[in-house]
Parts: C-alpha cells; sequence; structure tokens
C-alpha cells in the first residue's frame, strides 16, 4: 500500500439528523428502564445535534422529523416521558406543531379568541398580526426551529404563551357553544384544561433548563 493514502482529506459528508429509528431496539416489551434511557438519550442527541450545528438544512430537518417519520413514532419514543423532562418537552413542541400544521384554521380561531385576555402571553408567542392560519403554522415552525438554533428556552416559553391563548380561546368558544351541543362544549372545555396543564409543565422545563436540570 503506498503511503499516498494517508493524505487524502476525508470526504465531505452532510452530518445526519436523529431519527427514532436509531433507538427501535428499545421499541416492543424492553425493560421500562431501557426505555426511558433511550428517550433521554433520543432527546439529548436530538437537540445537542440541532444546537451544534450552523447549517440551516440540518434544523429544517430537524423540525420536519415528525413530517418524515410519522408524530407516532415520536410519540412512541417520547410520549410516555415525564412532562418536566428533556423528551417530555420536546414532546410537547413536536405535537403542538404537528397539531397546528393539521388544523390551522381551528387553531388560528382559537388564538383570536384568546389574545386579549392574555396580552404579555399574546407577545411572547409571537404570532404575527393579523393571526390567520399561515400565521399560526409560521409561529409553530419558529418555535421549534428555535429549538435547535436559539435559546431553548425561550422556544419552551413560546409554546407555553401560545398554549395558554389557544386555551383561552377554547374556553371562550366552549362558553358561546350551541346548549343543543353540550358535548362540544365539554370537549373544548378538557381540552382548554389540559392545554393550560401543557403550558404550565413547558413552563417548568423551561425554568429547569436554565438551571441546567432539564434532563
Amino acid at each position: 500500500m503506498n503511503g499516498n493514502n494517508g493524505n487524502l482529506a476525508p470526504r465531505p459528508h452532510k452530518p445526519k439528523p436523529f431519527t427514532p429509528l436509531d433507538f427501535e431496539i428499545f421499541a416492543g416489551g424492553a425493560d421500562p428502564a431501557r426505555v426511558s434511557e433511550a428517550a433521554h438519550l433520543a432527546a439529548q442527541a436530538l437537540v445537542h445535534r440541532g444546537r451544534e450545528s450552523a447549517d440551516p438544512d440540518v434544523t429544517r430537518r430537524l423540525v420536519e422529523l415528525a413530517d418524515q417519520q410519522g408524530l407516532e413514532a415520536i410519540a412512541e419514543m417520547w410520549a410516555e416521558s415525564p412532562a418536566r423532562s428533556l423528551p417530555g418537552a420536546l414532546w410537547r413542541l413536536y405535537a403542538l406543531r404537528a397539531a397546528t400544521q393539521q388544523n390551522p384554521e381551528k387553531m388560528a380561531a382559537f388564538f383570536k379568541a384568546g389574545k386579549e385576555a392574555a396580552p404579555v402571553s399574546k407577545v411572547v408567542a409571537g404570532v404575527a398580526e393579523p393571526p390567520g392560519a399561515e400565521e399560526v403554522k409560521t409561529m409553530a415552525d419558529a418555535i421549534l426551529s428555535g429549538a435547535f438554533d436559539g435559546d431553548f428556552d425561550v422556544a419552551l416559553e413560546r409554546s407555553a404563551a401560545f398554549c395558554r391563548i389557544v386555551a383561552l380561546g377554547q374556553t371562550h368558544h366552549a362558553d358561546a357553544a350551541d346548549p343543543s351541543n353540550e358535548q362540544h362544549g365539554t370537549k373544548l372545555t378538557r381540552s382548554s384544561h389540559l392545554l393550560m396543564k401543557t403550558a404550565e409543565d413547558l413552563e417548568a422545563a423551561a425554568e429547569a433548563w436554565r438551571r441546567g436540570q432539564l434532563d
């Protein structure tokens, strides 16, 4: 073998975004402790990869991970994680984006109905005015992008603010619901309560991140 091989430059390659498939060995009837460990390792790998890269294509691929792999794959990996943990917080960011992308008109309607009752949250969420379907979709992408190329705690707080406003909007719609459709009003009220709890969890996760205790 000739010595020139040692002078060859390594072939350039694009960073490979982390995917849930990297942890599929933990799926099925695995030890819950190992599944939890895998969820945390996956979340750490995802966040670190995004934050260490200055390539906008890497950020875009991370933001669109659920589009490529399916939200179910991400749910299988992270949905059972504690809400106030890194994988739990990431799951909520991805789930919020997915819900917004799937029903942007409905989310925009809830946001419009709730924004005046929460002026501070409205500013933190950062949705462009007037908040229509495209504006809330853009916001959801921007929040998730910020988790990888901005301040992670700010991304969590923006998501929490959006949840609070949408929850207030759902309460408003529930109060205005047709009395003959009590089931619809009850469903909106329940969803509102869950979103408020999600907002609290995201805010707590942001505070834990600032303390260096979100893992």
